[in-house]
């Protein structure tokens, strides 16, 4: 009897091994050429080794040394302090493709798949036909184990070739692991060095040593002894989870009724609030959820979205954070000397699809960055730096929307990536980052992140364009002042002796000419201090009062002195209550602060309030969002009042009833300075 070609068609058909599946897509993983392979294999390993240090509370030592063995082969060594892997587990970590601990876990972490590391020994093997060593000691070893070991594509395990006991002098614990890849090492932006010159930024916890093939060292030494917080598992929140996923989920449990289904595996999600969910949705609430339809999940998800919940856990997330932010960047980017840190921005926690995400931006300007070159963008998810696919990255693609004219850098056509002595930094933390493949290159264009970087990017360049806007006022007003302090003084007392008559005085002369009250700081670093002056000068006719406020990076200094002393101290933020300047009048404030690098400290941030923002040059109003106040009440509904003219300027008769709160923002800012008070009526807090 003849065979049909369908029976001959399944006869062939089997089922391919994860192993085998990515040996043929290795790709996919980020080794699709000489040049990147060896960045990934460096990245895999120092993501491991970070991971595997926080979550046991040890302050990373990572040691990365690169050996060029021939023309294309070379020798990767990468050992870390961390807690060590115990015998039984080394194969499964190094030889064993999608074996991990996090994949299930909501919480942020850099690796989830458990491919990195053991693909990094695929690799190896493909291309040089070597095992990989590796040796780890945890604390309670007195000997560490070692083994060669190759991955098994078909069977998705570890062949191990060899192993024994050794002891590691010098080394409680940890972890080393020496591979042997077919790659290229070069310079440039998507380099080794480059790599980790990010990886040291945003974890300033870590010391990083660098051996490069020619033999160099490259260190990146630790700033901050402060380890990131430990990240808790949380279970999914209900705003935007996808419809198949949550079908999947009540199908799954083990729950008899609905509201306890929904109240248990959910986050954020009270009885109260449950019930009110089942009620819009038309279920019940003892339903159970195994035999919940696919029309009734359907409604329950669109009644979610309905529902006021709760802002997810932030338990589950391990931000940076501003200061640290601002510590790596100085750290690693001092060399070029930048004149302007901008205070960086970490947005609340949001959520896509069930899973919480927070985006941080920071931004560097002028030094020796280069002023004819498009800004250099730093990427990062959950800490980790992304070189590969920029272009197609939600990051670039946010910082493409955004005006930069407006904020003083060059914008050609009005859009795309500025150009400018500045580079911008973005990190975004999740859960669960949507990369576009499993190399882990680029951020998928999911909206609500991307709407989330462009806000914290306005944010961040809003003090960029202050700082600017305050250099150039105080550079343009400079001249005049010199010319009423210096000037008008010398050729009233050289016209009073050629005419033989008493220097006439020129108080309400200055008044007349300047009628502005002028703040002018200056820094100057002498034994190992910084020493502050800021000057408030009164050339005006009345005599004022005023607050002064000045913004410290007050936890890393060792000392501080001040005269006269502040009226309040709020972490960073130091207030000082001016009760009286007479007309022509000065009033002196100084500062010494010890602790601080020369280049940790070149520009003081100073701010006022009760004093009309019109005469008052060389320092902005205070901020709406520095303190929940009534003054940062009387700045939002100032803002209110001014809501409609900006949704004016803003709105076309042709837009949606949505409009986008940063856009009425922008134009409160552009107009009167107080778009930075105007994010208190936002409408996300």
């Amino acid at each position: 009897m003849a065979v049909s070609t369908a029976e001959k068609l399944a006869q062939g058909q089997k089922e391919i091994s994860i192993g085998e599946f990515f040996q043929r897509n290795k790709q996919i993983l980020g080794f699709d050429s000489l040049t990147r392979a060896l960045l990934t294999s460096v990245k895999e390993g120092v993501d491991n080794s970070l991971d595997a240090c926080e979550e046991a509370g040890i302050l990373p030592d990572i040691y990365v040394e690169i050996e060029q063995i021939s023309k294309i082969e070379f020798k990767i060594t990468m050992e870390d302090n961390g807690p060590g892997i115990v015998k039984r587990q080394i194969a499964n970590v190094f030889g064993r493709l999608l074996y991990g601990s996090r994949f299930h876990a909501i919480r942020q972490s850099r690796g989830q798949q458990g491919i990195g590391i053991s693909a990094v020994v695929m690799y190896g093997q493909l291309t040089t036909g070597k095992p990989t060593y590796v040796i780890s000691k945890t604390e309670k070893e007195e000997a560490a184990h070692w083994m060669n070991l190759v991955l098994n594509t078909k069977k998705n395990r570890a062949d191990i070739i060899e192993e024994d006991f050794k002891i590691w002098e010098g080394k409680e614990h940890g972890t080393r692991i020496e591979v042997y890849v077919n790659a290229r090492y070069t310079a440039g932006k998507q380099s080794v060095l480059e790599y980790l010159k990010g990886t040291a930024i945003v974890n300033p916890h870590a010391h990083i040593t660098f051996k490069d093939p020619a033999g160099e060292i490259h260190e990146f030494k630790r700033v901050s002894e402060d380890i990131p917080r430990q990240t808790k598992e949380v279970k999914p929140h209900p705003k935007g989870i996808e419809l198949g996923h949550f079908h999947n989920m009540a199908k799954a449990s083990s729950h008899r009724r609905m509201v306890a289904f929904l109240t248990d595996e959910f986050s954020r999600v009270s009885p109260r609030v449950a019930k009110e969910i089942l009620e819009k949705a038309g279920v019940r609430e003892k339903k159970s959820p195994k035999t919940l339809s696919i029309q009734e999940a359907k409604a329950v998800v669109k009644a979610i979205d309905a529902v006021k919940i709760m802002a997810p856990q932030t338990d589950c997330l391990s931000p940076i954070g501003p200061t640290l932010i601002k510590k790596g960047l100085r750290n690693v980017l001092s060399g070029l000397k930048p004149k302007f840190y901008a205070p960086p921005i970490t947005r609340d926690p949001s959520v896509y699809s069930g899973h919480p995400f927070q985006v941080e931006v920071g931004m560097v300007y002028g030094g020796q960055l280069p002023k004819d070159k498009q800004v250099e963008i730093l990427r990062f998810a959950n800490r980790v730096p992304l070189l590969y696919q920029q272009g197609g990255d939600v990051i670039t693609n946010a910082i493409s929307k955004v005006d930069w004219r407006r904020y003083g850098l060059e914008q050609r056509g009005g859009k795309g990536i500025p150009y400018g002595p500045a580079v911008i930094l973005v990190h975004v933390a999740s859960t669960q980052i949507p990369f576009t493949s499993e190399s882990k290159d680029a951020i998928a264009n999911i909206k609500i992140i991307d709407s989330e970087i462009e806000r914290a990017l306005r944010l961040c360049a809003r003090k960029l364009k202050s700082h600017l806007s305050k250099s150039a006022t105080k550079a343009k007003n400079r001249e005049k002042f010199n010319i009423v302090q210096i000037l008008l003084p010398e050729i009233a007392k050289k016209s009073a002796n050629i005419v033989g008559k008493p220097v006439p005085k020129l108080g309400k002369t200055i008044t007349s000419i300047m009628d502005v009250i002028w703040i002018d700081d200056s820094i100057e670093y002498d034994k190992k201090r910084h020493k502050v002056q800021v000057d408030v000068y009164n050339y005006t006719s009345t005599i004022k009062k005023m607050k002064l406020y000045a913004e410290l990076p007050m936890d890393d200094i060792d000392m501080k002195k001040f005269d006269p002393e502040p009226d309040d101290i709020n972490g960073d933020k130091v207030q000082w209550n001016i009760n009286r300047i007479a007309s022509t009048d000065s009033y002196p404030i100084k500062f010494e602060l010890k602790g601080l690098e020369k280049e940790e400290f070149n520009d003081v941030e100073v701010y006022f309030s009760d004093m009309n923002p019109a005469i008052v040059i060389g320092a902005d109003m205070l901020p709406g969002d520095w303190n929940l106040d009534d003054k940062r009440i009387t700045a939002a509904a100032q803002s209110l009042f001014d809501y409609d003219e900006a949704v004016s300027k803003t709105k076309k008769p042709d837009d949606d009833d949505d409009l986008d709160y940063d856009d009425v923002a922008e134009v409160l800012d552009d107009d009167n300075g107080i778009g930075d008070s105007a994010e208190v009526i936002s409408n996300d807090e």
